[in-house]
């Protein structure tokens, strides 16, 4: 059994403290550099993987003693695997799953904060030991009467942290990458707001029912049922869901029919958000979702703190972009990418015509699956040129000199949806059956 990780008795919270974890943080990263330069000059074994690992792991640990917005950054780069170094994505995959726990002092506080009670006269069992933690909360196991239950507790401090983290980080980041803050301004408040909506569990818990009802037609999905009377603005209670995650789901080696049949609930679940209820569950990473053999493979989803409702105009532009006839009309391409503001008025002909061929290009390969009766997840090919576009991309001079941002600020999320389902279906190594964009 894996050893319990140390506890957490105290998070900083305040701007001046959060500032002073980020510069002694960047005091050792810089350390890290010495030692290594230091040990090559006298003919030393020091790699670049060595200082890597060095600077990731200091970077995660600061992280994880911060928790909040920054934390919850990490988690979204880990799924990103070819932008990071390995030792960095690989540090800050543990996001997904585990980071250290607050203590059980801490804990309790926060129930008599909610409550006036401690949890253990909330419920009939309560565990101490998190059974998980992550970037906003971690997550209990509770008993009440009959009730296996989960309940997860708000990190003290994560709302009011996210505006000073991204006050403290902003400038910085301006600085660095040359661009004004009106240009980026959209961009940020599209991140800080859903940031601060996941820490409101109320809203969590009245999306999560909402959206449970509306995909109880679906096959092969599980969701938690929520209890109001034990939950708060920061702590919030709902069925403990049986199923692994899943690392540990694969570790049992399903049979490629239960991979299939996950992987169509994953589908279906994400096809009915996207076109039905223009609403989706927005933070697609592992840690989210609970795997089982039983009855053919079914899913249990949690964790409705992330939600992007979708506009009807972003809905149109995103369907339309994967539409087979937009890929074969240049012209129409153009207009789309124009109206998302992809390509601008002001650009040159040469940078419009870049613009309009790189996006042909990745819109071609990214959408794919939407353009087939079934497709193959398993297909290492197809991941293989995923990765090798990224690459491309990223090496392209046009891109890499560009210092603005462009595409709506809806498509931050909406990206990132697809980009953790691509993610899951390609772990899952699943064939499904696919069909077109309604």
């Amino acid at each position: 059994m894996e050893e319990p990780q140390k506890s957490l008795s105290s998070l900083p919270t305040t701007k001046v403290a959060r500032a002073a974890r980020f510069a002694k943080t960047g005091l050792n990263v810089g350390a890290n550099y010495v030692k290594h330069y230091a040990k090559r000059a006298v003919g030393a074994d020091s790699t670049s993987e060595d200082l890597h690992a060095a600077n990731a792991a200091e970077l995660y640990g600061a992280l994880s003693e911060m928790k909040g917005s920054v934390l919850k950054v990490a988690q979204m780069l880990a799924m990103e695997k070819n932008i990071l170094p390995t030792a960095y994505a690989d540090q800050f995959a543990q996001a997904q799953y585990q980071t250290p726990p607050l203590s059980g002092p801490l804990v309790v506080k926060a129930f008599r904060d909610a409550f006036g009670k401690s949890p253990f006269e909330v419920f009939d069992e309560f565990d101490l030991q998190a059974r998980q933690a992550a970037s906003i909360g971690q997550v209990h196991f509770a008993r009440k009467g009959d009730l296996a239950l989960a309940v997860k507790v708000q990190y003290p401090g994560v709302a009011d942290s996210i505006h000073s983290d991204i006050r403290l980080v902003k400038p910085i980041a301006l600085r660095v990458l040359g661009l004004s803050e009106d240009t980026v301004r959209p961009y940020l408040e599209e991140v800080e707001t859903r940031l601060i909506e996941e820490t409101d569990y109320a809203l969590e818990l009245r999306r999560g029912q909402e959206i449970a009802a509306a995909c109880a037609g679906l096959a092969h999905l599980q969701f938690p049922k929520y209890y109001s009377e034990l939950s708060s603005a920061r702590i919030l209670t709902m069925d403990w869901l049986p199923g692994q995650h899943l690392k540990e789901f694969l570790a049992t080696d399903p049979p490629q029919d239960v991979r299939n049949q996950l992987g169509q609930a994953l589908w279906d679940f994400y096809m009915f958000q996207l076109n039905t209820l223009r609403t989706v569950h927005a933070d697609p990473h592992p840690g989210n979702f609970l795997l089982r053999s039983n009855d053919g493979g079914t899913l249990g989803v949690l964790d409705f703190g992330c939600v992007k409702e979708i506009p009807e105009d972003v809905h149109r532009l995103f369907t339309a972009l994967l539409a087979p006839e937009t890929l074969a009309d240049t012209a129409l391409l153009t207009t789309l990418l124009e109206e998302a503001g992809v390509v601008r008025p002001e650009d040159a002909p040469a940078k419009r015509t870049f613009y309009v061929s790189t996006m042909q290009a990745s819109l071609e390969l990214v959408g794919r699956p939407f353009r087939q009766a079934t497709f193959d997840f398993g297909d290492p090919a197809y991941l293989q040129s995923l990765y090798a576009l990224g690459d491309d991309l990223m090496q392209q001079p046009e891109l890499r000199q560009q210092r603005e941002p462009r595409g709506s600020e809806h498509f931050i999320y909406l990206n990132r949806t697809y980009v953790g389902l691509y993610a899951l279906l390609t772990e899952l190594r699943a064939s499904i059956r696919t069909a077109p964009l309604a």
